[in-house]
């Protein structure tokens, strides 16, 4: 499993933890949401998924990914 943190605007409330965890948790990864920090800690499997995949679903939600 790799262990990435993403840099992500935008998020301010509780339907946002709930947009992004569950758009990482369709993808096969797992996902935290740091509101006050402005951070997604993801863990995922390399060779399932790519990192761009994860970005491209929390940009798909709402999100931007800097």
């Amino acid at each position: 499993m790799k262990n990435v943190n993403l840099d992500v605007e935008g998020m301010s409330c509780g339907h946002c933890v709930n947009s992004i965890e569950g758009a990482l948790r369709t993808l096969g990864a797992s996902g935290k949401v740091d509101l006050s920090g402005g951070t997604v800690a993801v863990a995922y499997d390399e060779s399932k998924l790519t990192l761009d995949a994860i970005k491209e679903a929390i940009k798909e939600q709402g999100y931007d990914v800097v």
